[in-house]
């Protein structure tokens, strides 16, 4: 693609409480599956960038944790994340779930909102659970709270009203080059990718059974030499005894079907057949310590890059 005089492109955070639809719109928008998505909040940990480009121009999305009161050190680190994300931005991507309640956290963003120069676009997403006829009355409702560069409702889940936010978007940017080849799609290592889907796949098989205290290492992760096998070996991290013996399951069933969830979509990924392990292990309170934190791949040092 030529760069050319009319050719836009700029960074554009995510932003919202968690579990409001952020990963889910910004699969739909770039037409892949990037972010993990799940229905417990606080799914995704790290910035994660996905690029869209188009003749127009070239969107990278930034799909930053949920902004939320931090309650321990994993929390700080995802605040820290969001809110640094923001500083950096062309525009901002504020979801919300439709509603003529204003609560804390949403004033809370609002809050952040104001110490931020670029333009921020709302969208009020999961309008399919809600009667057309209120949706009026939700738009009301949150152009008292804040001074909003456009308001779009819309269901990301069901691709209703999803076509306008991209052009929306591009308004806002300013004329300049590509950053990224048309080919890339995220800078996330396949590593990081492949950990995030077999966390997400865990989330969904444990349901409400666990709390949100797993993490997933990748200790190997090779080709074999004929291109046609990837073997991957993985350990999920849990918190307690408890929770490793709910994770593995009675005699392993569990973690077989959690294996065998991750390794579908992986082989769809990777288009390659995939020969996955998958190990259990207790850090207790990993999320309370800076080193384990960091260790299983939240550095805060990223944050300053």
């Amino acid at each position: 693609m030529e760069n050319n005089a009319n050719f836009k492109s700029g960074f554009v955070a995510l932003i919202g409480r968690p579990n409001v639809g952020k990963s889910t719109l910004m699969n739909h928008l770039i037409g892949q599956k990037i972010a993990i998505t799940s229905k417990k909040p606080q799914t995704t940990r790290n910035r994660i960038q996905t690029v869209y480009t188009c003749d127009e121009g070239q969107i990278v999305f930034l799909d930053t944790p949920g902004i939320h009161k931090a309650k321990n050190k994993l929390g700080e680190y995802m605040v820290d994340v969001a809110e640094k994300t923001l500083k950096e931005v062309d525009v901002i991507l504020w979801l919300v779930e439709p509603s003529n309640f204003i609560g804390a956290g949403e004033r809370h963003i609002a809050e952040i909102l104001e110490k931020v120069n670029a333009p921020v676009i709302l969208i009020i997403n999961k309008t399919d659970t809600v009667e057309k006829d209120k949706i009026l009355e939700f738009i009301d409702t949150y152009r008292k709270l804040f001074q909003f560069a456009e308001i779009i409702p819309c269901s990301a889940l069901r691709h209703q009203n999803t076509d306008d936010i991209i052009p929306s978007i591009f308004k806002y940017l300013p004329y300049g080059p590509q950053f990224y080849d048309e080919d890339t799609i995220t800078d996330q290592p396949m590593r990081q990718i492949v950990a995030e889907i077999i966390r997400e796949k865990a989330l969904y098989a444990l349901n409400e059974e666990i709390p949100h205290g797993i993490a997933v290492v990748i200790d190997q992760m090779k080709d074999r030499p004929n291109g046609k096998i990837v073997d991957i070996d993985a350990t999920i991290i849990c918190e307690r005894d408890s929770h490793k013996g709910i994770i593995i399951g009675k005699q392993g069933a569990m973690l077989k079907k959690i294996g065998s969830n991750a390794r579908y979509e992986l082989e769809q990924m990777l288009e390659q057949k995939v020969n996955l392990k998958l190990w259990v292990k207790v850090k207790k309170d990993w999320r309370d310590s800076d080193f384990l934190v960091k260790n299983f791949g939240y550095d805060k040092k990223k944050l300053d890059l």
